[in-house]
């Protein structure tokens, strides 16, 4: 389950992409990030939701707002209407852009905060989905300029949802990009590829092209994190993930994501989620 890298495809006529995915056989587990905050919203199906180190059950309609570079996937159970397809409707825009647009525009202030607060991932009320389905679908038939409008005037209806929920751990979510930001996502890429094994301080030294005391000050100035503590907070996330999806053994889940000591895995998982893995699966299941 290690999250890959996605190219969002530049749109031709527009500074931000979209995707209209109608899918019959459901929306398959697909553990990804990218550079691109990805404002999503599901219809016509039920399943998991899995952002960062979030897992949550999502039910005919979802609204969730993923912030930039976090690893997340929708998965599908089943349909609600059987002879309609699963549909997500995909929003990607680039964090720089949408800043340089509400930082020339004081109306689009409650924007700017949004976007700001997005970094974990949100989640917002049933009621904003079910208000703004029908403005998010009409996104897709709307010419670029009008299209870009709407999408300004959505993201500015969320932005006074009071009932908007985040999602993620913080300290897995970037803060800042600067003239490191292609050092630290080359640093990313890597270890969302590879956290289930042990991974050497030098190896990231050396895909930052830093020293190693040069990597950790790059890491936590972006992430707000120790390196160790990134991968742990991944690890229990995909661990979350296959506690609720999957009948594998814990001690199976353990090893496949990186622990050789069961007993750490336990105490990880308690620090983090409070409870022990077989308790989370248990409750999850109930």
């Amino acid at each position: 389950m290690k999250p890959y890298l996605e190219r969002v495809p530049p749109s031709p006529d527009a500074s931000w992409s979209m995707l209209n995915r109608r899918l019959d056989d459901g929306i398959p587990f697909q553990w990804h990030h990218h550079p691109e905050l990805e404002l999503t919203l599901t219809l016509n199906s039920r399943g998991h939701r899995f952002i960062g180190d979030h897992v949550g059950t999502f039910d005919g309609i979802d609204l969730v707002l993923v912030g930039s570079n976090l690893p997340h996937t929708w998965s599908s159970s089943e349909k609600l209407d059987p002879t309609l397809p699963h549909v997500a409707l995909v929003v990607w825009f680039r964090q720089e852009w949408i800043e340089a647009i509400t930082k020339s525009s004081v109306e689009l202030g409650a924007v700017a905060a949004l976007v700001a607060g997005a970094g974990t991932g949100l989640r917002f009320s049933k009621a904003s989905a079910i208000a703004l389905a029908d403005d998010f679908e009409r996104l897709f038939e709307l010419p670029a300029p009008e299209r870009l409008l709407a999408m300004l005037a959505i993201l500015n209806r969320l932005a006074y949802d009071a009932e908007a929920e985040p999602l993620s751990s913080e300290a897995l979510v970037p803060m800042e990009r600067d003239a490191g930001a292609e050092r630290i996502d080359r640093v990313l890429t890597h270890i969302h590829q590879s956290y289930a094994r042990e991974i050497r301080l030098e190896e990231l030294a050396g895909i930052a092209a830093l020293s190693v005391s040069g990597t950790h000050r790059l890491f936590r100035r972006h992430m707000r994190a120790t390196i160790s503590d990134y991968i742990i907070r991944l690890r229990i996330g995909d661990a979350c993930a296959r506690l609720s999806g999957t009948n594998q053994p814990i001690q199976h889940i353990a090893s496949a994501i990186g622990y050789g000591s069961f007993a750490n895995f336990n105490r990880h998982f308690r620090r983090l989620r409070g409870m022990s893995p077989r308790d989370y699966r248990a409750k999850f299941r109930s």
